[in-house]
């Protein structure tokens, strides 16, 4: 595996998923940090919000993965804003979509986005490998 990332953002609505995410991120030993967030807005305003240093390279995440349903800001609304803030600051961030949504809409919805991932839950060990060698 490669060096270890500065931090990985996990954005779930379902607890059991981001502890057992959490769980094998910590098991992998592949960041420095984990964060969990229950809601996309939590999520987005610690990552990008106004009194967040953009420029503050150790606090930007590596690797972001979001949900697509959740309550409140979706997954989709979170991939908007996200795709709204400067190319510099998406350069620093791989997005990632961990989802249970298989559908042919929602794929074609996030395939809009350049450079976004789209995962399957659950993650795995091999999904995560997979997704390390092909962007970091």
């Amino acid at each position: 595996m490669p060096k270890k990332l500065r931090s990985i953002i996990l954005v779930d609505d379902n607890e059991t998923t981001s502890f057992l995410n959490n769980r094998l991120l910590s098991r992998l030993d592949v960041a420095e940090k984990v964060h969990t967030f229950r809601k996309a807005e939590q999520a987005f305003q610690f990552l990008w919000g106004d009194d967040s240093d953009l420029e503050e390279s150790d606090a930007t995440p590596a690797l972001v993965f979001v949900d697509l349903k959740m309550p409140g800001m979706d997954g989709f609304e979170f991939l908007k804003l996200y795709d709204a803030l400067p190319d510099q600051s998406k350069a620093k961030t791989v997005m990632a979509v961990l989802t249970t949504s298989m559908h042919a809409a929602d794929t074609a919805r996030v395939a809009q986005y350049p450079n976004v991932e789209y995962l399957a839950k659950p993650l795995t060990e091999e999904k995560m490998e997979k997704l390390l060698k092909k962007r970091f």
